[in-house]
């Protein structure tokens, strides 16, 4: 009977600690907000990837500390036919193995996202460093460039965000090449303003051509 006296205690003991655990995971989790998998959210908004410290394979250390704070809203939006968003900065430029941290202020009432693609996947998932500012929030995030010269896109994932005009380039050391459609940076890409390449051969040849038969036209007649 002692026994299953003491036994009984020790259950009753066992599951108290383990109400205690539960709880205090439950407020940690109500406090802070989720975390799992490189990703972090409460209710000011999203951060994915976020890296402070691992470096890319091709750095051996980190070449300099930039930091940036982006603001995102109606304001911000270029004067163009169908720019309804914009970013407070369109063109972002850092060295090689640069470690950047990015301060992303949502002055909307709606979602915004600033997410930059085409990192590392075996550093960052899916390619990406993605931040989500809930309408009126603030959210941030660091992130360590490769030490490849390499233009990156920039936009807002939200439907019709970057169509309406959420979208920059980041410029890693000489950059590669240059994106399309960069509000108040790059062209548009349906007014390319050079033809096509070999269209001045094309028109000369032409115009060869139907000279050579209006004059044998005009030798027919005579």
């Amino acid at each position: 009977m002692k026994v299953c006296f003491q036994i009984a205690i020790w259950i009753l003991v066992a599951l108290g600690c383990a109400a205690n655990i539960s709880y205090a995971q439950h407020e940690e989790h109500q406090q802070h907000g989720t975390s799992h998998q490189g990703m972090q959210f409460d209710s000011q908004g999203m951060v994915m990837n976020s890296n402070h410290d691992e470096l890319p394979q091709n750095c051996s250390e980190i070449s300099e500390d930039v930091a940036f704070t982006v603001r995102a809203g109606t304001e911000y939006a270029v004067t163009e036919a169908g720019r309804v968003f914009g970013f407070s900065q369109y063109e972002f430029r850092v060295k090689p193995c640069a470690r950047v941290a990015v301060t992303f202020v949502n002055e909307d009432q709606v979602r915004h996202q600033w997410m930059l693609h085409g990192l590392p996947r075996y550093l960052y998932a899916q390619g990406m460093f993605h931040l989500e500012a809930n309408a009126g929030e603030t959210v941030s995030g660091t992130f360590i460039v490769p030490a490849d010269d390499a233009t990156y896109l920039v936009h807002c994932d939200i439907t019709q965000h970057m169509e309406k005009g959420m979208k920059a380039q980041f410029i890693v050391g000489t950059g590669s090449a240059e994106l399309w459609s960069v509000p108040s940076i790059t062209e548009d890409f349906n007014i390319e303003k050079r033809m096509p390449y070999g269209t001045y051969m094309f028109v000369g040849l032409i115009a060869i051509i139907s000279a050579a038969l209006f004059s044998h036209m005009l030798v027919g007649k005579d």
